[in-house]
């Protein structure tokens, strides 16, 4: 049993209740500053992460003023934080869930649907995505009974090569999954052109890109789903959480129905009879008039978002022009440290139309190098600077995936360079100049330090 709790006599009115919460949020900001903010950086003291959650005392202060509405659910917040994610898009409707591996999940699972009739994917029917890259863009595929079909990806981009895309398109294929490799669009384009053609579903995973764009227009905005993740190492986070969005109408009712259970009503929680119909509906073999708020039309899930993660999310996505700028710049301070080492390293390269909105920054080791991947990663780690891989490289040298029903269209040459001499390091909006100058500084104390002892050697 735990501690008994006195009632109050009566309720607080409504200004008393916003006073006291401005009290809060006043206490809570004085515990930021306490608590939360960091010091000056600290080489070798203080890691460099390769990612990491940015946030001031609103996302602290939002976050409490959701817990103190005791929303569990799904509540104002995730409202907000929806038509934030609608507007910065341009798309007309958003699901929030828990997870950017949920968000493709479900954005697959609704091509399955009955309500899409011939174009629903069945099992057996194939999938084309790249070969090198995340789980969770892969996994899907094979949830569902479908075959993934695997493509190379280009040494440059480190985005599937849309050649290779073409010839992979064969009398089972229902459609293209793929995500935006760290931040760099693939070739929309090209894409969209065989999707068409085709009569192809594209979902594009952007759990790595948001705010890129490519042509003008911001990824996601192409394909018929787009997914985000908002996981603390992505472009804004609200601790776990994900994102699926559409243009279609259709697409937006399966989505909503996998997430909620396979319901078939659209009522929101709290909500009843929004299609003035409830006991109205003659459904499957149901008997007329059945409960619509009972009534299930798909096999699904539940994967929603709560309140509390979508409060946080409402204050990240004002900052989040300011987050990819920081990027950008990030990236680009990089990129011209590192050029003249090129002779040394394959940089990743973007696509002509495209502007990227860098999740890392990608080095591939050549083969002519003096040093090897394992080398300097071994040389940065111990100078207290993170690295990763480019995730899982190639999927299919990994023990869940050698037994997995598939299709290859030609060789993955690249996906298994990148995996063996691949990595990057980190340009998140958290990386101060006094980080950025550090991480350059040990970079060049490699290559100073390595190659001298090459030098000596041959000598």
């Amino acid at each position: 049993m735990g501690p008994k709790i006195k009632k109050s006599s009566s309720r607080l009115s409504k200004v008393s209740q916003k006073t006291l919460k401005k009290k809060i949020h006043r206490l809570v900001e004085r515990y930021f500053y306490a608590a939360h903010l960091q010091g000056d950086f600290v080489p070798m003291r203080d890691r460099i992460r390769y990612s990491g959650r940015v946030y001031d005392k609103n996302e602290l202060i939002s976050l409490v003023d959701a817990s103190l509405d005791f929303w569990l659910t799904e509540g104002p917040y995730a409202e907000a934080f929806g038509r934030s994610l609608r507007k910065f898009l341009g798309l007309d409707y958003a699901s929030l869930v828990n997870s950017g591996s949920s968000a493709n999940l479900i954005a697959l699972s609704a091509l399955t649907s009955l309500r899409l009739e011939d174009r629903r994917i069945r099992p057996g029917d194939e999938v084309i995505t790249a070969a090198c890259g995340f789980p969770t863009t892969v996994n899907p595929i094979l949830q569902i009974g479908a075959v993934p079909v695997f493509v190379d990806v280009g040494l440059l981009t480190g985005n599937a090569i849309a050649s290779q895309i073409r010839k992979a398109i064969g009398k089972k294929t229902k459609a293209i999954m793929m995500a935006h490799t760290l931040g760099f669009p693939f070739d929309l384009d090209a894409v969209m052109r065989l999707a068409t053609s085709h009569k192809l579903w594209v979902i594009e995973d952007c759990c790595d890109a948001f705010g890129a764009t490519f042509g003008g227009k911001k990824v996601g905005t192409f394909g018929h789903i787009a997914t985000l993740s908002f996981y603390p190492a992505h472009h804004i986070t609200t601790g776990e959480g994900g994102a699926i969005l559409t243009n279609n109408p259709l697409l937006y009712r399966i989505i909503e129905s996998f997430r909620n259970w396979g319901r078939d009503c659209w009522c929101r929680p709290g909500e009843d009879d929004l299609c003035g119909k409830r006991f109205g509906w003659k459904l499957g073999t149901l008997p007329f008039g059945y409960d619509h708020k009972f009534i299930y039309s798909e096999i699904g899930y539940n994967l929603k978002m709560t309140d509390l993660q979508a409060a946080i999310g409402v204050e990240q996505m004002k900052k989040l022009p300011s987050f990819i700028r920081a990027r950008r710049r990030n990236w680009k301070q990089l990129f011209h440290a590192l050029q003249p080492f090129e002779r040394y390293f394959v940089l990743q390269k973007k696509h002509p139309k495209s502007v990227p909105s860098p999740f890392g920054f990608m080095l591939v080791v050549r083969d002519s190098a003096p040093f090897t991947r394992d080398q300097v990663v071994r040389f940065l780690e111990k100078h207290n600077i993170a690295t990763r891989m480019l995730f899982a490289g190639n999927l299919l040298k990994h023990p869940a995936y050698t037994t997995i029903k598939h299709r290859i269209v030609g060789k993955l040459t690249n996906s298994d360079f990148i995996m063996s001499n691949g990595f990057w390091v980190g340009v998140y909006p958290g990386m101060t100049k006094p980080q950025m100058n550090y991480l350059i500084s040990i970079f060049k104390k490699f290559f100073a330090n390595y190659l001298h002892r090459k030098e000596s050697i041959k000598q």
